[in-house]
């Protein structure tokens, strides 16, 4: 098969969905690389350099363009012609316009409604863009991923997107939070970051959806010696936390870490006691699949898709009950066994996001559009 792809993440986006397309690509040459690969992309960057060194993967960049956004949506068609491109996969919630009329195929990957539940988090502007381009998307392709049984039902109940059209494929994180970190290397993390020796951690945006501010109001209710890090960009939001840890005399004990090296994230998270992601709403939560690789225990917050991503052996609570986060994580803490055994269960519970079944169903699903 000849399989093409939208590489504006791939090339442009290092977090949420440059990671998503990054990895799309790197499981299906690994475990497909019988296919090829085109990936198309306005402009070349150091996010795709861990793809070059796959065989099936192969760079098309165009050589003129009226403006990238309009080669993109519009021109972009004309070059999955001329390559013969049996089917198209949109990554990111959308797709070209005109595939169809052209005969060509595609795919579309969505991973989230969360601008059409909250718009409040999202400018007018915005949000109009996103749904014009998901609905163009959700009509046009032949099949649409959803990314979790959550994003899913959010298809069907505010999109009204035919049940039989959606295939729920889940991803993996980066496999490096599944290597052991060197106790040697553990210090040198630690003492990078001025780490402390036992702390809670969190990570993600630093966003009001996020929540952070709940895991800062349980740790106020906890033992001075438990201390909480916070890991994610600067924000208006991350400025209102910060405000909370002054008036409350918590600067000592809630930490907040910006470029944090990808390479050190792993250790970070591997000598980590708890970790904490109490977000409002998520149509995946990669974070929980990280921490959980990393062999630490996750509590986490109801109501999306974070029972999805965790298991049954996280703990869930909800997303407005400080009191009830401050009493799971002294449970977890206080309870060495039940500790061990939230991290037996996670380790069972990420055999469902292998690597390996992952890209079967992504291979199954273009083999079977293509037949049609």
């Amino acid at each position: 098969m000849k399989i093409g792809f939208d590489g504006k993440r791939i090339t442009q986006n290092f977090t949420g969905l440059g990671n998503y397309s990054r990895y799309v690509l790197q499981v299906l040459a690994k475990h497909h690389p019988e296919n090829q690969y085109q990936v198309f992309a306005a402009t070349a960057s150091e996010a795709s350099e861990g793809l070059q060194k796959f065989s099936s993967i192969e760079f098309k960049y165009p050589e003129k363009h009226f403006s990238k956004s309009y080669w993109r949506s519009f021109g972009i068609v004309r070059n999955l012609e001329h390559e013969e491109i049996e089917l198209y996969h949109g990554l990111s919630n959308e797709i070209p316009f005109g595939l169809k009329k052209k005969g060509i195929p595609s795919v579309v990957s969505i991973h989230d409604l969360i601008f059409y539940r909250y718009p409040q988090y999202y400018p007018w502007f915005d949000r109009k863009i996103y749904e014009y381009k998901m609905r163009y998307a959700a009509d046009h392709a032949a099949k649409i991923i959803a990314i979790s049984e959550t994003t899913k039902k959010d298809l069907i109940n505010l999109f009204n997107v035919e049940q039989d059209r959606i295939e729920v494929i889940y991803q993996n994180c980066d496999p490096v939070f599944r290597i052991n970190i060197t106790d040697t290397e553990k210090q040198r993390i630690r003492s990078a970051y001025n780490l402390p020796e036992k702390y809670l951690l969190n990570v993600g945006t630093i966003e009001t959806r996020k929540n952070s501010l709940l895991a800062v109001q349980a740790i106020r209710k906890l033992d001075t010696d438990i201390q909480l890090i916070i890991i994610g960009k600067d924000t208006p939001y991350a400025e209102k936390l910060r405000e909370f840890t002054h008036k409350h005399g918590l600067n000592k004990r809630v930490h907040f870490l910006k470029n944090v090296s990808f390479n050190d994230l792993p250790g970070i998270y591997q000598m980590a006691d708890v970790f904490l992601f109490p977000s409002e709403y998520e149509g995946f939560g990669i974070p929980v699949i990280e921490a959980l690789s990393s062999g630490v225990p996750v509590i986490a917050a109801t109501g999306s898709c974070l029972e999805e991503a965790g298991g049954a052996g996280s703990i869930y609570v909800d997303h407005k009950d400080s009191e009830a986060l401050r009493t799971e994580i002294l449970n977890v803490l206080k309870n060495p066994e039940k500790r061990q055994n939230m991290i037996k269960a996670g380790f069972e519970h990420l055999e469902k996001f292998s690597d390996q079944k992952i890209a079967g169903q992504l291979n199954k699903l273009y083999q079977n559009i293509i037949k049609c």
